[in-house]
């Protein structure tokens, strides 16, 4: 059997991914890709979700450390192929990783089970390694994952608690109009910071306008997620894997 990797996010959907990997498999290669635009909390997290696991985790980190460092040194923020961030500080870092440690492994991720179109992306684009993905098998959405967790009793991260859907970097540069909305009032200095970005590469996050002329009325609410346990997390919960295994 092919080594299993889980490319742990810090998110909540990756926890329980990860969770479900290991009760499926045991021991398995858990990898986070640190990013200081992460919120502090999320170290939090991570070793609370290690102690979890009871397994640890190992932390990389790219040699540019943040969005703004390694959106300058690209000279862009975004292409047809992606943002600049997204390419320099996780997916250089997975490839040099696969370079070191070549194919054949099983990948684990935490895509949830409405996120399928994301899943099939990542299967056809790497066919040279396995994909598995545990919360698309067990039918679990964000709510049902969220519930997982407290039920473990693990705070999820403080991104989740102040409203954002996911525990992504504090302004990330895929966000929608809503979202910067949300992060101009919480995180006026990070606002600012992607301001400054863009004015100083000349790039654009969003095609019509520069982000300090986003209209403050302007976008959609952030869906709040809210811990849904429900029917499947009765049947199937995270205390049960728990006591499953003697912890």
């Amino acid at each position: 059997m092919s080594k299993v990797i889980s490319w742990f996010s810090c998110g909540a959907s990756s926890a329980v991914a990860t969770k479900l990997a290991i009760k499926k498999y045991g021991d398995i290669q858990i990898i986070y890709t640190h990013i200081d635009d992460q919120h502090e909390d999320t170290l939090r997290f991570l070793k609370e979700c290690e102690k979890w696991f009871g397994i640890d985790i190992e932390i990389m980190q790219s040699e540019y450390k943040n969005v703004n460092d390694a959106c300058l040194k690209a000279g862009f923020i975004a292409s047809p192929y992606g943002a600049a961030c997204t390419k320099r500080l996780k997916r250089d870092l997975r490839k040099q990783w696969e370079k070191e440690n070549g194919t054949g492994y099983t990948y684990i991720w935490g895509y949830d089970l409405n996120e399928q179109h994301r899943a099939d992306r990542i299967v056809d684009s790497m066919p040279e390694y396995k994909h598995e993905f545990p919360l698309i098998e067990n039918y679990y959405d964000k709510r049902m994952v969220h519930g997982l967790l407290e039920d473990a009793g693990i705070n999820r991260p403080m991104m989740y608690e102040l409203g954002y859907p996911n525990n992504n970097c504090i302004g990330c540069l895929k966000g929608g109009m809503g979202y910067w909305n949300k992060i101009r009032e919480d995180f006026p200095d990070v606002f600012e910071s992607r301001c400054k970005l863009e004015e100083t590469i000349g790039g654009r996050i969003f095609k019509d306008f520069m982000l300090r002329d986003l209209d403050k009325d302007r976008g959609n609410k952030l869906d709040i997620i809210v811990p849904d346990c429900g029917m499947f997390c009765e049947i199937y919960s995270v205390k049960d894997l728990l006591e499953k295994e003697g912890k």
